[in-house]
């Protein structure tokens, strides 16, 4: 189990910004003052008033990691409550040693593959619940002797869950199932590798690496993987049948002995092609397929970013992203998504951008990572946007205007003024950011907080850790959580 603390505050600060439509912040901002937009086509409107609660999700041992949290309303009511939280954490690894919690460093791409779950009360969405490893890959600890800290090497290739989403299956025609979507990545090799022109390293803030040292080319792409389950405890992993031409779901179990893990099958479109990443990458370089997937009118909505074909001959830390579209029908066929269909961008690189419909409207939310602009409080720092769309029409996503020029800047007015974390100096990290969910990946808000409009998760990677200590940029790093409320203008 994580060792968890929790916090409240009153420390947030929540803007939002509409298609064309971008109210000046008032210079009172840090005073108290209001600071408020409209967004939503011009009918809706976000005010800072410093009564936003903000706090702390977790702040993990510095053997693991949290980020990506999403927290989901479960239809029913099971022990202990029906907040089911879910996100990707280090990998188990098996030790020998008296030492319970060695610090770690991420120092191989497959040492972050494990997806865990855990349920808790309603009241107590604002604190990490106890979680459990559900599938990860198997890896074996051995000590890094000229380094100093351990280092763990894969035992085979298995699964390597990233960026976990998960969503109800077809409930509405009694459907059991709740299925997660998540992300491996598949080794290319160096022939196959025409659009890797450059084996550039990305920043601190951006890569799950640790090690500064660039070792052996290790060339993948991010493939997206498919598992099932009925209590978010036992998972089923989509798997290939022995002759690699049909589909079986596969029970995960800890591998050991002879025993492997499932090799899980790229989830394929209606194409009948792989949902893989547009380029091929260094390990920890690899980009695409992060996002949301959000249920309306009895169909699944994946919205995502992925690099843009033409920037895949670039480093990449340079390639510029573009927001995508697929949908499907049914999660359980042998070709689940539609083939993708590009909303908006060009987008900066590493963009992460998630789509849901509204808490109470028929409007879609778009969060998205940004910087603030250079002359807003505190400077161009990293902090997280937030817009609204019109109406339900997906092409109102596309609408959005995200980024100001230069696009690469990723600069946007539409800030919400996150205030937790940084370390100290007035340097922020907002990665991996997710939010509450229904069981059909639509905003929803714990009964604590009624009035607002979502409840927001991010990792903060140069918050300091709970050790005190900075061995590892991910590894102990905390995660925090805040709130937003909108409201109609001209509403009393």
């Amino acid at each position: 189990m994580i060792p968890i603390f929790g916090g409240l505050g009153a420390l947030v600060v929540s803007a939002l910004i509409a298609p064309g439509i971008v109210a000046a912040r008032p210079a009172g901002m840090e005073s108290g003052a209001p600071s408020c937009f409209v967004t939503g086509g011009g009918g809706l409107e976000i005010c800072r008033d410093g009564s936003e609660a903000e706090g702390v999700l977790i702040a993990p041992a510095p053997c693991a990691f949290v980020r990506g949290v999403q927290i989901l309303r479960l239809p029913r009511t099971e022990a202990p409550g029906p907040i089911q939280t879910l996100f990707q954490g280090q990998t188990p690894i098996a030790s020998r040693r008296d030492e319970p919690c060695p610090e770690r460093r991420a120092t191989d791409s497959r040492d972050g593959g494990s997806l865990r779950t855990g349920r808790t009360f309603e009241a107590l969405v604002t604190t990490l619940p106890p979680t459990a490893d559900r599938f990860w890959v198997d890896l074996p600890e051995v000590r890094g002797r000229s380094r100093g800290w351990s280092e763990p090497t894969p035992a085979a290739e298995g699964i390597g869950p990233r960026d976990p989403i998960a969503v109800a299956g077809r409930d509405w025609a009694g459907e059991a199932y709740s299925y997660v979507f998540l992300l491996g990545q598949e080794r290319v090799a160096a022939a196959d590798d025409s659009d890797t022109q450059t084996q550039g390293r990305r920043g601190r803030r951006t890569s799950d690496r640790d090690d500064p040292a660039d070792g052996p080319a290790d060339v993948r792409r991010r493939v997206q993987i498919e598992a099932r389950t009925l209590d978010f405890q036992s998972f089923e992993i989509r798997t290939r049948t022995a002759d690699g031409y049909g589909l079986a779901w596969t029970p995960f179990a800890p591998g050991s002995g002879r025993r492997e893990p499932p090799n899980p099958a790229a989830v394929i479109d209606e194409a009948g092609k792989p949902v893989a990443s547009a380029c091929t990458a260094p390990a920890f370089e690899t980009h695409g397929l992060a996002g949301s997937i959000s249920v309306v009118d009895h169909t699944y909505h994946y919205v995502y970013t992925d690099v843009l074909p033409e920037d895949c001959g670039l480093a990449p830390e340079k390639r510029r992203t573009a927001l995508y579209l697929r949908t499907a029908q049914d999660l359980s066929g042998p070709k689940v998504w539609s083939t993708a269909r590009k909303l908006a961008g060009p987008l900066p690189p590493g963009s992460l951008v998630r789509v849901a419909r509204a808490k109470g409207m028929q409007r879609w939310a778009v969060s998205y990572t940004c910087q603030r602009p250079a002359n807003a409080p505190g400077g161009p720092v990293a902090d997280i946007c937030l817009q609204y769309t019109t109406d339900m029409n997906l092409d109102g996503i596309g609408a959005l205007t995200l980024y100001a020029d230069p696009v690469e800047a990723g600069r946007s007015p539409a800030y919400l003024g996150l205030r937790s974390g940084g370390d100290g100096s007035g340097r922020y990290d907002r990665s991996a950011h997710f939010w509450m969910t229904d069981a059909q990946g639509n905003l929803d808000t714990p009964s604590i907080y009624p009035s607002k409009a979502g409840f927001l998760t991010w990792l903060d990677r140069l918050a300091p850790t709970a050790s005190g200590r900075d061995t590892s940029s991910l590894y102990g790093r905390p995660v925090y959580w805040a709130t937003w409320t909108v409201r109609r203008i001209g509403a009393q």
